[in-house]
């Protein structure tokens, strides 16, 4: 019997926060954390789907995913193959070995990593052609907003606005004065949820104010002024909607003002939060705001980052022996 044709690639993809207070689904940062996965594809008729999860990613097996067609990955890598109109009718099986350092529903990017992984990995395997900017779009579709996924495909900081059908993608100046302060609670806080409690209309003056706070926003970023990235922080459209899902909010960001940050908010919609400070200072903001949780009782960790400048990174590796030894006799 002839051997399976066999496709192996490899993709790194950064963790990333969005919104920035004011930037409500259109700014996102990558940041210096990641997912990497190795994929083999096979072109037999047996269509099987494995993942192998470690580092956080252990999580979503604590979780019982029952099927791994659900998990984001096989998500983005099936979504690229209907971009392709199933290229020709793949019905292979896949193998992933999946490691990350994101952590999981806390608002820095994990689910836009995975389906950007999957989406990558079937365009590398498979050989679909798709650009980066087709990746992008793909998942964002997927999303429902693109102020993660664009980061983590093109690193640094990134505007998104929109130009129909799609969206467009602009760098964004980050100042190098400033530095990024995390603190990542012991609880989660699932975008459906988020999403659920936002507002169906806001009045008209709430929207000229959120107008506002953006333009602040995308310009203190780029000049690092102190007053600027206050307003921009000190977001009215969607973070007080979303308080209730995270306990002891007030409480975090007293503590990251009080240790020379210049405003403290959400990571994405939580349950993470993110704080802008001189760089210099950064570290003792995301240690005053982690130390400020659990004075709650509620155990937290954090860490403190410039702009990550990487965003995916894909490796094609047809000739290299077998990435995933402990898939090749699955039944």
């Amino acid at each position: 019997m002839t051997p399976p044709l066999i496709t192996r690639a490899s993709v790194r993809v950064p963790a990333t926060t969005s919104n920035l207070g004011a930037g409500f689904d259109c700014v996102g940062v990558a940041l210096d954390r990641w997912l990497r996965v190795d994929a083999e594809v096979r072109h037999d008729d047996r269509q099987l789907v494995r993942i192998h999860r470690t580092g956080t990613l252990r999580a979503l097996d604590a979780a019982g995913i029952s099927n791994v067609r659900d998990d984001l990955l096989y998500i983005g890598f099936r979504a690229a193959l209907d971009r392709c109109s199933g290229f020709n009718g793949f019905s292979g099986s896949v193998y992933f070995a999946a490691d990350s350092d994101i952590p999981v529903a806390r608002g820095l990017g994990s689910s836009a990593a995975a389906l950007l992984a999957g989406a990558a990995l079937a365009n590398a395997t498979l050989g679909l052609m798709l650009s980066v900017d087709e990746l992008v779009q793909i998942c964002a579709r997927i999303e429902g907003h693109g102020d993660n996924v664009a980061p983590a495909a093109l690193g640094g900081a990134i505007l998104v606005s929109p130009r129909a059908p799609w969206l467009s993608f602009s760098p964004l100046l980050v100042s190098d004065a400033l530095g990024f302060a995390f603190a990542i609670p012991d609880f989660e806080c699932h975008t459906d949820l988020a999403r659920a409690a936002l507002p169906t209309q806001v009045p008209f003056a709430t929207a000229v104010g959120a107008a506002a706070r953006a333009a602040a926003l995308v310009q203190g970023l780029s000049t690092g002024d102190r007053d600027l990235l206050t307003v921009g922080l000190d977001d009215e459209l969607h973070v007080p909607h979303r308080l209730p899902l995270v306990p002891f909010f007030e409480h975090v960001a007293h503590a990251a003002r009080a240790a020379g940050a210049y405003g403290a908010t959400l990571s994405g919609s939580g349950s993470a939060m993110v704080a802008i400070a001189p760089r210099a200072v950064a570290a003792q903001v995301s240690t005053a705001m982690a130390g400020a949780w659990r004075s709650a009782g509620i155990e937290a960790r954090g860490f403190a980052t410039g702009v990550g400048l990487a965003g995916l990174s894909v490796v094609f590796r047809s000739n290299s022996p077998t990435l995933l030894p402990s898939y090749s006799q699955c039944p």
